[in-house]
């Protein structure tokens, strides 16, 4: 279920999709929120900035929370992505031990969090994963759809 806190986390997850803009990377962004609620760590989309297949909002978010707090395991935080993590950073989910998720607009073509995939639920796993999905998904699509659709025309 959505917090309040979630709304407000989101728009900064929001600002940092908006980021990734500027050099022409899709506009997804992600917060990491430490035990009390901080931001810890964040990111955006940076695979054309950088050249890197891994360079996904979620990845970069994580290892910067992992830094500021001097961990690999982020069991005690919460990732904030403006759109369902895909496979890749949906295993980065897991591995790292995040115990919550909240997302913004769900991905039909390539989510792993519950809508194509549900990876960071597989019982078969580990970890599980609470997934809180929608939370200000209309403006979180909306900013996917404006960038995608010149590169469609």
């Amino acid at each position: 279920m959505a917090r309040e806190a979630d709304v407000e986390h989101m728009r900064a997850a929001l600002d940092e999709a908006r980021a990734a803009l500027v050099t022409g990377d899709v506009p997804v962004g992600a917060v990491v929120l430490g035990p009390r609620g901080e931001v810890v760590g964040s990111g955006h989309n940076a695979r054309e900035a950088t050249g890197d297949p891994t360079a996904h909002a979620e990845v970069l978010a994580l290892r910067a929370a992992a830094a500021t707090l001097g961990r690999w395991r982020l069991d005690d935080c919460t990732l904030v992505v403006t759109l369902e993590p895909c496979a890749m950073c949906a295993g980065a989910l897991v591995l790292a031990r995040v115990p919550r998720l909240v997302l913004g607009a769900w991905d039909p073509k390539a989510g792993a969090t519950g809508s194509v995939h549900d990876l960071v639920r597989d019982r078969r796993l580990n970890h599980t994963v609470e997934v809180v999905g929608g939370v200000l998904e209309a403006e979180c699509a909306a900013l996917l759809r404006d960038f995608f659709t010149p590169h469609r025309a």
